[in-house]
């Protein structure tokens, strides 16, 4: 029975593969050869690149999200241009028929004068509430290309020149757009030189 171990386990010994010294690091039992470290650079490589493609969407959904709230805000102020541009004739003509009303004609149709001026200024309280807003430059103001319209120049004596000396209509922005600008007359006198 002795025999028969001995036997056996000889047979066990001849059976395991023999003992490579290459395969067992005593000083670091857990070390890997090169194809462990290539795959494992793999797979580090391959995390950046999620993680990289991870951030880029979400910057992507972020970027959607604002121009999508800066989309609504603006609609929500500009959306109405059109029809605030076309009721600009509206608030014209309605101007012009209340400065064309002298005194004998007032007392003659007081009523119907003062429905007119009640609409305008209706009309003008709904462009305010629609951040609709007039540019009516005084007299003397300087010229500002951005939001006025030269209709023509002409000398003023004691004005100097790129001042505003008329205004045949009034201008109009909604929000910080303009929806039409102010006409005027502009002084054209050069600068004095001394």
């Amino acid at each position: 029975m002795a025999k028969e171990k001995e036997s056996d386990v000889a047979a066990e010994a001849a059976a395991e593969p023999a003992f490579d010294p290459g395969e067992f690091n005593e000083a670091d039992p857990l070390a890997l050869d090169d194809s462990d470290l290539s795959e494992i650079d793999m797979l580090i490589a391959e995390r950046d690149e999620l993680r990289d493609r991870l951030m880029r969407a979400l910057a992507d959904v972020e970027n959607t999200r604002k121009r999508g709230e800066r989309d609504r805000r603006d609609a929500e102020i500009y959306g109405g241009s059109k029809l605030a541009r076309d009721l600009l004739s509206v608030y014209d003509n309605m101007k012009r028929a209340i400065e064309s009303v002298d005194d004998a004609q007032r007392e003659g149709a007081k009523a119907l004068i003062e429905g007119i001026e009640l609409t305008m200024r209706e009309l003008l309280n709904t462009f305010s509430r629609h951040r609709i807003e007039r540019v009516a430059p005084e007299a003397g103001e300087k010229f500002d290309p951005q939001i006025h319209q030269a209709m023509f120049e002409a000398p003023m004596p004691g004005l100097e020149g790129g001042k505003v000396i008329q205004t045949m209509a009034e201008g109009f922005v909604i929000g910080d757009r303009l929806l039409r600008p102010a006409q005027v007359g502009v002084s054209s006198n050069p600068p004095k030189t001394n």
